[in-house]
């Protein structure tokens, strides 16, 4: 009877919260009858246990993380069928009535939900070791901390559901409110505190418990959670002013908290010293195939791509199991090689903007906008690559400018007509006519004639996809990987941008942002800077040094869903976000009139667009509930 009552009322609880959500959970797992049963010894507590983590957001599915396809780093044709969805937000479509990504509120709730169920009853478990159980408690707190925290990003000030609701909750209990912005990254903080000296410093049984929470991974994402409280979104946001609670409880802080920085120094280094403790450093390319003593060139470019696509490697603090990355390859990967007679198994959809392109750097590892060596103005203009390029672009092949003397992360990233694609299955560098190559113009192979596997910027996405994914006649075998939520990589950046925000310009944020650099081929931010820039001293100055921060991320975790949310906390995203999506003009034979950038939208962002609606039925169900400004 107790338990009925109790899915009663919380049955009314979602009703009210979250009122468009139609299906609820069971209260227990669908091979559970009762909670009793659920707890009634240690493998169905473990069941339950894994129920918690089942509602981990799909990081990377394009049906399951806005950063994927709503904001402008993937972009396609609108009339595709893989358009719908989040693609819509990134097109301004986005309702209050329907909204894309509405689900997430009542999902990620009912997660919490089973966090606190299982949080309440796995003391009655009477066969688990008391080591076992204080592992299980942290794990699952520190997972109702994440889906607070993915809830707080994505639709700002939430309600804070710290405990489930008692059966003889009366309806102004279950018409909660959303609570200040400082008071959700306070709970947050608090729940990670709490779960983190009960976990494990690493994983001792690889093959049944990767994915699991450990000590690394919840230092790094308190250290991100932190680095997100003191960002301007969070910190001090006066556009926000007007979102109150019905009773007049201000949601934003209106003062800017320097101390929020400082705390955040410390939650990232004491982070990154945990992850050097276990063993974790940023990954450097071993080649797989030892017959082939392969370039630097090479090298450099497959530092980058396995940081990502390689299972499990040195530097993934977290990755996400649950994704399934074979079928973004899939959409990913143009029909590369034109010996194969049927390719239906690639797509190549998914494509980056121009404006993406322009983003990375030049060769010398600064902005092409700034570099005194690299012709801004003329990067449109055609030019044929020679023998220096033979790696990057197809010997004698005419190409835009634009794709000539950049960054090592350019080529790792990105593929374009001309451009070589090292791996599936050709490997000898030494033979760089032998290596695989786009052509993408009308006609081409991977013209837009193709119209299941071509590119609508005349861009495609080389980084996420695995160099070892095999293409054959009939078939494409993929490598899967498991998303990487937090990378050593980013962890280093995170801890620049918080103590050049603490203390401006020094030797640690130098140095941080330099490994990252060096690890991509690059010179020193100063050697880079004072050689090349035009703007020699923008590295001496907090502004400037920010600026450099931001791009060298933007950069790093290209295509990795960070630049949709950092965009918006560091409140860039209406500089960023209102422009035209742009690509080459693909309906050219020749490389003169494919090589003229063409409009193929022009976004829009303002404040409303920082955040989510809420659907209208939910605040219609719960008055309490006060919906984001602009909807």
């Amino acid at each position: 009877m107790k338990n009925k009552l109790f899915t009663g009322t919380f049955a009314i609880f979602l009703l009210l919260v979250f009122g468009s959500c139609k299906k609820y959970l069971d209260v227990v797992p669908d091979n559970v009858a009762t909670l009793d049963n659920a707890f009634a010894n240690r493998n169905e507590a473990k069941k339950f246990l894994f129920t918690c983590y089942s509602w981990m957001p799909h990081n990377g599915d394009i049906n399951d993380d806005p950063a994927i396809l709503g904001g402008d780093e993937f972009w396609m044709d609108p009339a595709s069928p893989y358009s719908g969805g989040y693609f819509n937000v990134a097109q301004n479509h986005q309702s209050v009535v329907n909204p894309y990504g509405g689900y997430m509120w009542g999902k990620l709730y009912q997660g919490i939900r089973d966090c606190n169920i299982f949080l309440d009853n796995v003391g009655k478990v009477p066969d688990i070791k008391e080591i076992d159980k204080r592992r299980w408690i942290a794990e699952v707190q520190f997972l109702k901390a994440y889906y607070h925290f993915y809830l707080l990003r994505m639709f700002g000030p939430i309600p804070l559901m710290k405990e489930n609701l008692p059966v003889n909750a009366s309806v102004s209990q279950v018409k909660v409110s959303r609570a200040p912005v400082d008071s959700c990254f306070n709970y947050i903080l608090q729940l990670i505190n709490k779960a983190e000296p009960e976990l494990p410093l690493s994983i001792s049984d690889p093959a049944e418990e990767l994915g699991r929470i450990t000590q690394p991974i919840a230092l790094s994402f308190k250290a991100k959670v932190m680095v997100y409280a003191a960002s301007p979104l969070f910190n001090g946001n006066t556009q926000e002013a007007g979102l109150k609670n019905p009773d007049g409880t201000p949601l934003f802080n209106q003062t800017v908290s320097k101390a929020k920085w400082d705390s955040a120094v410390i939650a990232c280094k004491k982070a990154i010293d945990v992850c050097r403790q276990v063993g974790l450093k940023l990954y450097y390319y071993q080649p797989d195939v030892s017959q082939f003593n392969l370039s630097d060139t090479i090298v450099n470019q497959m530092n980058t791509r396995n940081s990502v696509c390689k299972l499990w490697n040195s530097e993934v603090i977290w990755a996400n199991t649950q994704t399934n990355s074979v079928e973004l390859q899939q959409l990913l990967t143009p029909w590369l090689d034109p010996s194969k007679l049927n390719n239906t198994h690639m797509r190549g959809i998914f494509d980056p903007p121009l404006r993406i392109v322009e983003m990375f750097y030049s060769r010398n590892g600064v902005p092409i906008t700034e570099d005194k060596t690299w012709d801004y103005l003329d990067r449109f203009s055609l030019k044929s690559a020679g023998d220096s390029n033979k790696l990057y672009l197809r010997k004698g092949y005419t190409t835009a400018s634009l794709n000539f003397h950049r960054g090592p992360r350019f080529y790792a990233d990105l593929a374009f007509d001309g451009g070589i694609w090292y791996g599936q299955g050709y490997y000898d560098d030494k033979k760089p006519l032998d290596l695989l190559h786009v052509e993408g113009k009308f006609k081409q192979h991977l013209g837009v004639q193709a119209v299941l596997n071509s590119t609508v910027t005349g861009y495609y996405i080389k980084k996420l996809v695995n160099y070892q994914n095999v293409i054959g006649e009939t078939t494409y075998s993929i490598n899967s990987y498991p998303w990487p939520i937090i990378r050593l990589a980013g962890l280093y950046l995170l801890y620049a941008e918080a103590l050049n925000e603490s203390e401006g310009p020094g030797p640690d944020v130098y140095k941080y942002v330099d490994l990252v650099r060096q690890r991509a081929g690059l010179k020193s931010v100063e050697t880079s800077w004072s050689t090349y820039s035009s703007n020699p001293s923008e590295y001496t100055t907090k502004q400037g040094m920010r600026s450099i921060i931001h791009r060298e991320r933007l950069i790093e975790l290209a295509f990795e869903g960070q630049r949709y949310w950092d965009l918006r906390r560091w409140k860039e995203a209406p500089s960023v976000l209102n422009g035209p999506i742009r690509g080459w003009n693909l309906n050219e034979e020749t490389a003169a009139g494919y090589y003229v950038p063409r409009v193929l939208f022009v976004q829009k962002f303002g404040l409303k667009n920082y955040f989510f609606p809420i659907t209208e039925s939910t605040i219609t169900n719960n008055r309490n509930l006060v919906q984001n400004l602009g909807w």
